[in-house]
């Protein structure tokens, strides 16, 4: 059975009584809700507030799911909405606004024991990866709040054109010039990085 056939039976069950099919369903997805929410709004303190708001709203609309996309599809749409809110909200305030742009990953990155190298590797690989992810990192906090939902359910979560454009509620075509835009954004920032290294070995 796949995952959409097992999703589609709980939501039956669901939609028949059974509360704990919803539960599983919450088991199921909150990490991948939280870890696209945490992209979209960038403060760990409010990841699990529109998380749990997701959820909810999925709760309460279950019973009027018609099955025309994937369960997770509808779940994301719900997340992406639920994120924006926030984001919205976040603006009118300026204590949220502060720490939804702090740089929550560079608090754990050097909080974190500094890591062995591995075969190969020297402290100026080591750097250069570093720098390279940094500034992928910041290229994708850097992009417009469109593209980066897009690139986001692509790479990170791994949807496929037609999920992004069912999640986000809007054409193909423009899910495609999101992404095509996102992708051209990360590389131009990233340009910089690796030229002047271009066919130097570490």
């Amino acid at each position: 059975m796949s995952a959409a056939d097992a999703d589609a039976l709980l939501v039956e069950r669901f939609k028949q009584g059974d509360v704990r099919a919803f539960e599983m369903l919450v088991v199921k997805y909150q990490r991948r809700i939280e870890r696209l929410i945490a992209r979209m709004v960038r403060d760990v303190d409010l990841v699990p507030d529109i998380a749990q708001e997701t959820f909810v709203r999925a709760y309460r609309a279950l019973p009027q799911f018609r099955g025309d996309s994937a369960f997770y599809t509808w779940l994301y749409r719900i997340a992406v909405n639920s994120a924006k809110k926030a984001l919205t909200e976040a603006r009118r305030d300026p204590v949220i606004t502060e720490s939804a742009l702090g740089a929550h990953d560079d608090d754990d990155e050097t909080s974190r024991r500094p890591a062995e190298l591995s075969d190969g590797e020297t402290p100026e690989s080591l750097l250069a990866s570093r720098e390279i992810a940094a500034a992928v990192n910041a290229a994708v906090e850097a992009l417009s709040e469109d593209l980066r939902q897009a690139i986001t359910l692509r790479e990170i979560e791994g949807l496929s054109y037609e999920e992004i454009a069912e999640a986000m509620d809007c054409p193909i075509g423009t899910v495609r010039s999101r992404i095509f835009r996102a992708r051209e954004a990360i590389a131009s920032a990233l340009r910089p990085h690796l030229e002047p290294r271009a066919g130097r070995r570490w």
